[in-house]
């Protein structure tokens, strides 16, 4: 909520807003895999009938976990075209490796890495709703007020009438679940970008494509509108009545044909009627003057 002090004058407050809980399930569903995987491959390795395959190498667990993991992160990255997410795969798999090794647990692996999967899995699912929970979105009569991020906080003021457009999307979970993503475009094209990644792994060294552990390189750019979602109305609920809502008021602030028509025709009647007194001002001043000149010719006269 914003303190008085806050607001303009004759500002209220419309809503005070917060993304849906499962507004970020992309970052959800992330540490749902990796749950789900370190119960894999715990069963696959202590309880299958194929745990012999891993007994006789303690590295074959880990190889056959980290390459899940990194394969998983490269399809993930192409599909999302978010590159970040292959990185934060590769960190996981090479934290454990890191781990195994210093502390020793090679010969333990195969408890170690569905211990650790599942842990880092939690890790994530605390820090994906601390960063849902550091959103807020206000909505007043006169602005939106866009707020976030958790070490660095950042915030966005965008008046009604410097929106141009609204772009408002709903994923299958959203339609589901009744809430929605709202983005404002401004006349200077803010909350219009370009997602860029580069496939399995592929990151761009100036004009060239590189590769990455010997993977293909490749980039994908999608030109879409959209913002990071302490610059828009993400995951809002109840979706259709805060969309509603952000038109009436963007609505409001747009001058119609008829109103223009009506502003030129005032704006014209307010030119005449300065002309008019001005011109009834010089012809004051022109009388005034005469009658002056007249009184000065009959002093001279007598």
């Amino acid at each position: 909520m914003k303190n008085d002090e806050d607001l303009l004058e004759g500002e209220e407050i419309e809503r005070v807003l917060s993304p849906h809980p499962l507004s970020f399930m992309r970052y959800q569903s992330l540490c749902i895999f990796l749950i789900v995987w370190g119960v894999v491959i715990g069963w696959l390795v202590n309880f299958s009938d194929y745990k012999s395959l891993f007994v006789n190498n303690p590295w074959y667990p880990i190889m056959v976990w980290g390459l899940v993991l990194i394969i998983f992160g490269m399809l993930a990255s192409w599909v999302t075209v978010r590159f970040s997410i292959f990185f934060l795969y590769l960190l996981t798999t090479l934290g454990g490796i890191g781990l195994i090794l210093w502390q020793g647990w090679l010969d333990a692996s195969g408890i170690f890495i569905p211990f650790y999967t599942i842990a880092v899995s939690i890790i994530g699912f605390l820090i994906v709703e601390w960063y849902r929970r550091s959103h807020k979105y206000i909505i007043s009569n006169q602005r939106l007020t866009f707020k976030g991020g958790i070490f660095t906080k950042r915030e966005r003021t965008l008046r009604y009438g410097k929106i141009s457009d609204i772009n408002a999307k709903q994923s299958i979970i959203g339609q589901i679940f009744g809430f929605g993503t709202i983005t404002p475009i401004s006349q200077s094209g803010f909350g219009l970008g370009s997602d860029q990644t580069n496939a399995a792994g592929g990151i761009m060294l100036g004009e060239k494509k590189a590769k990455v552990f010997g993977f293909f390189g490749g980039s994908k750019e999608v030109q879409t509108p959209r913002a990071r979602s302490y610059y828009e109305l993400h995951g809002v609920y109840p979706y259709k009545e805060i969309k509603k809502l952000v038109e009436e008021m963007v609505q409001g602030t747009v001058i119609t044909p008829y109103q223009k028509e009506q502003v030129a025709f005032q704006k014209e009647q307010v030119d005449i009627q300065k002309q008019m007194r001005d011109l009834l001002k010089m012809q004051t001043d022109t009388k005034d003057e005469e009658e002056e000149d007249e009184e000065s010719e009959e002093e001279d006269s007598k």
